[in-house]
């Protein structure tokens, strides 16, 4: 089967787009990119959904990515799919227009809506008068449109699915994000490492609200065992109540604050160094409905994973994880704390996510719901 991947998706940014297109090619599929990836992260998105006026400017670079990809669609083979990459709300109009007579395939791992809330877009009135209402109903009109589109949906999670609109769910499959292959091979590297006291324990993420960072800070203020948690990432949305959080510091534990992004050739390596890899801990909609990528990327390096108690990710990982309730630092506290005190159950934690991983989150393995779905639709071909 020939399937063109399309849009302004950025693998260096998301790998999910990159562990489909490898999931497609494991299973002997042919796959041509289409892409031009827009240089405009999340956060500057959301920025501009709290102050519209800044629309112009992403329009601008919206249509310079366009301009480049119908360039490169005139050089494109004969395709039998389409697949329009993370984040493509947008791109799914053009993909539509270019490709009129195929079958579209829509990431739609995030909303607009959805993201928005959880970065605080909606909480509060735009400038210029606009109010968070509004904002809703733009976003959810720009989300319906790209549904409209799509001949398939493809989302992260049950919940997720769950969500689409009555009339768009039978078009979605959940697809797991999973994980690249520079995290299996770390974790391979570090899987004979026996685990010793005192244990390690790191965090990697970029402060958003849904990861719940200062949950983990503020749990180092209970915790009675002498553990250091490596939190690695830039000064995000929640850097700062982090760092308050963490105050005063008054028991055993400490944090070693790496703020500024690891490259991400070296990541991996350093997850599988530590002997416990923390997920999220967020409280908003959005943090119990998600499996972050973070999360499968820790149990393919090997990590014990300690992350909260959700139904979406207790789906995924069942007994190879330790789940704290969400936003319960002391809770979490209390984990960490057992597991410091018990090496052996770490060990026997980091195996389970190491062989977990293996078995269900490498890209051919997550690709197989989507073939079958494909297969459903009389979409597949040989």
């Amino acid at each position: 089967m020939n399937i063109t991947f399309f849009g302004t998706y950025d693998t260096s940014n998301t790998p999910r787009v990159q562990a489909l297109i490898d999931g497609l090619k494991a299973h002997d599929h042919q796959v041509t990119e289409c892409n031009a990836p827009l240089k405009v992260n999340t956060a500057s998105r959301v920025a501009i959904m709290k102050q519209p006026w800044r629309l112009p400017l992403l329009g601008g670079h919206i249509l310079r990515c366009w301009v480049r990809l119908i360039a490169k669609s005139r050089h494109l083979p004969q395709t039998d799919l389409v697949v329009v990459g993370h984040l493509g709300q947008f791109d799914i109009q053009l993909a539509h227009l270019l490709f009129r007579k195929k079958p579209i395939a829509l990431d739609f791992m995030i909303s607009g809506t959805e993201t928005a809330e959880d970065r605080g877009a909606l909480h509060q009135p735009v400038q210029g008068g606009a109010k968070g209402g509004l904002k809703v109903k733009i976003l959810g009109w720009l989300d319906e449109a790209a549904l409209k589109k799509s001949t398939i949906i493809i989302v992260d999670t049950e919940e997720h699915r769950q969500d689409l609109p009555n009339h768009h769910r039978s078009k979605g499959v959940v697809v797991n994000v999973g994980a690249p292959p520079s995290w299996f091979e770390a974790g391979e590297a570090e899987a004979k490492r026996k685990v010793t006291k005192p244990i390690t324990v790191a965090f990697f993420g970029n402060y958003i609200p849904l990861q719940g960072a200062p949950i983990i800070a503020e749990a180092t203020r209970y915790m009675k065992a002498p553990v250091t948690i490596t939190m690695v990432g830039p000064h995000g949305q929640d850097f700062a109540k982090a760092q308050a959080a963490a105050q005063p510091a008054t028991g055993p534990a400490t944090i070693k604050w790496v703020d500024h992004w690891v490259p991400i050739d070296e990541l991996p390596t350093l997850m599988a160094q530590h002997d416990v890899c923390l997920g999220v801990f967020g409280t908003s909609p959005k943090a119990a409905k998600v499996v972050p990528n973070k999360v499968y990327q820790c149990a393919a390096a090997g990590g014990a994973i300690v992350t909260s108690d959700t139904p979406s990710q207790r789906r995924v990982f069942g007994p190879s994880a330790i789940y704290t309730p969400p936003g319960d630092a002391h809770a979490l506290a209390g984990a960490l704390d057992k597991l410091a005190n018990d090496p052996k159950e770490v060990q026997r934690l980091r195996a389970a996510a190491f062989s977990l991983a293996k078995r269900s989150f490498r890209p051919e393995q997550i690709i197989l719901p989507f073939l079958k779905k494909l297969e459903e639709q009389s979409l597949l071909t040989n």
